[in-house]
């Protein structure tokens, strides 16, 4: 009798099911329009949005194929092949500018011209960490395949998520980035701080996971969907403390991203125990693809909460400056100080943020190609540095000018850069956060950033100041015991060309910043989403 009931019941069971999918089928293709029947199984998938991921993604695999040759075939091919499908993701995005709006994968991305612009920092911030990885790698004889494969599929979670619209393809391409991030991280296995850096990063990315993912169940709850612009109208009409307690977790992943201060405790030792040219991508290529997933779920879905995110927001930004700078301070670490100085960097960031405004955006986006350059040319110097060294210690510049006058250089006008002294391009983008700011009547971010640029400064020509003044005898040892150097444009190292090229642009590209400006506001005026929060946010200044 029982075996009997339980069959009836499993009959039943798979009676009802079968009486559901209809309603499934009709559900899904609600969200479709209106097709012929031979059109019906291509569901506006709109593939094309996503060439240059595609690009990354073939170059991945081709580098996995090269590396099982062994490492005499990896050491040769695997550069010219990340060469090319970086570049080939690079030229894809060029021709996705302008192009037309069309949601792709059933609105879960969607290739605007935000989206454009972020993809392009970190597929060029990519592109740079590898040519300064490549002698790094020789050095440190960790295999150049496996490396380049991951850092790949970094970039290739980061540049998705710059354009995910949906909670469930921003959840998987964080994950992405964030598991290649920690193999990264722990790459150099034979030393234990890298081991530890990687623990730390994973315990700690593991954790804010978990927090997203506990506020996205909260938000699917609330709005019965997982894409992003039904989150945002449902939450508009309801604006409850479940939905607050979600945007508090979001925020959280978001500020762990970005490195903001309290969420960036695992920033400096991260920094100082990864590989060098880990922390260059993770500095820029996972920050700026932090920066793209707060607007679009903090701008795209909290506008209901506008006023009480772009709060926690200004508190994030004024401890952010306030502590990445001072702690700067005491740092004795090349790569410590510069994980603080990041802190900071993200702290002027978000200036622009809780402006809200077309100018604030904007300057969000200049600042993000600015810091590419600066932040990648100082890495680039160094690990020039630590290559003929082994030390990264900031005592240990005493004197360089003597021996290498252009990592001298290219380190000084970096870190000017960083500071915001006329007329680098450091300059140019802090002071459009400021002008932002100050347009939009936030003095306490405006006055705040200007004390601790002026703090920054005094730490960045400190390091100037040890390089530059110090006399002959009163060198370092390492400078005193440093090789001899010959530098010649023929046969150039990668390494160099990144080096010439990120300092090149720095110190050139303040006085010809034009086209940056102008590549930033159309970025902003070419994504419906930011167009729609300015429109708001001057119809709650007019009211």
């Amino acid at each position: 009798m029982t075996i009997g009931a339980s069959s009836a019941a499993t009959v039943a069971a798979a009676q009802r099911f079968q009486a559901a999918m209809p309603d499934m089928g009709a559900s899904l293709l609600a969200t479709q329009a209106m097709a012929a029947p031979g059109e019906l199984l291509n569901l506006s998938l709109n593939a094309s949005a996503v060439l240059p991921e595609a690009a990354v993604l073939l170059a991945m695999i081709a580098t996995l194929l090269v590396d099982l040759a062994g490492e005499k075939a990896a050491t040769r091919w695997v550069p010219p092949i990340c060469y090319i499908g970086l570049g080939s993701s690079l030229v894809l995005l060029a021709l996705q500018w302008n192009a037309p709006l069309e949601p792709s994968f059933l609105g879960s991305f969607l290739a605007d011209n935000l989206a454009v612009a972020f993809r392009a920092v970190i597929a060029l911030s990519t592109l740079l960490s590898l040519l300064i990885s490549w002698r790094y790698a020789e050095k440190s004889g960790t295999p150049v395949g496996e490396y380049a494969a991951i850092l790949l599929a970094a970039t290739l979670g980061a540049m998705l998520l710059c354009g995910a619209t949906d909670l469930v393809s921003v959840f998987i391409s964080l994950e992405t980035l964030s598991v290649a991030s920690y193999l990264l991280s722990g790459y150099m296995k034979r030393d234990a701080r890298s081991s530890e850096a990687a623990l730390k990063y994973l315990l700690v990315g593991s954790a804010a996971a978990a927090v997203f993912l506990y506020g996205s169940s909260l938000l699917y709850g609330l709005s019965g969907s997982t894409s992003l612009d039904t989150i945002g109208l449902a939450l508009q009409t309801s604006t409850t403390p479940l939905a607050a307690l979600a945007l508090v977790f979001v925020l959280a992943t978001v500020a762990f991203k970005i490195a903001a201060v309290p969420f960036h405790q695992w920033t400096p030792d991260v920094y100082e125990g990864s590989p060098t040219p880990v922390v260059a991508f993770l500095s820029v290529g996972s920050k700026a693809a932090g920066f793209a997933l707060a607007l679009r779920i903090l701008v795209g879905c909290f506008g209901a909460f506008d006023a009480q995110w772009k709060l926690l927001f200004t508190v994030l930004a004024v401890l952010s400056m306030t502590l990445g700078n001072v702690v700067a301070l005491a740092q004795t670490s090349m790569k410590r100080m510069l994980a603080y100085s990041s802190i900071g960097q993200a702290g002027f960031v978000m200036i622009g943020m809780v402006c809200g405004t077309e100018d604030g955006f904007a300057a969000m986006v200049l600042y993000m190609a600015a810091y590419l350059f600066m932040n990648l040319g100082a890495f680039a110097c160094i690990i020039l540095f630590s290559i003929r060294t082994g030390s990264d210690r900031i005592s240990d510049y005493a004197g360089l000018y003597q021996k290498d006058p252009l990592i001298t250089l290219g380190l000084s006008l970096c870190l000017l850069s960083l500071g915001g002294i006329p007329p680098m391009l450091g300059f140019f983008g802090k002071i459009y956060l400021f002008f932002a700011g100050w347009a939009n009547h936030q003095y306490l971010l405006v006055v705040v950033g200007l004390v601790t640029s002026v703090i920054s400064i005094y730490y960045y020509i400190s390091v100037i100041k040890m390089m530059v003044v110090k006399e002959p005898q009163e060198a370092s040892d390492v400078v005193k015991a440093y090789p001899d150097v010959t530098w010649s444009l023929m046969g150039m190292q990668p390494l160099r060309v990144a080096l010439i090229g990120c300092v090149a642009i720095t110190a050139v590209g303040g006085i010809l910043s034009n086209p940056l400006f102008q590549w930033a506001n159309t970025a902003v005026a070419g994504t419906p989403l930011l167009q729609q929060a300015i429109a708001l946010s001057s119809l709650k200044g007019l009211g």
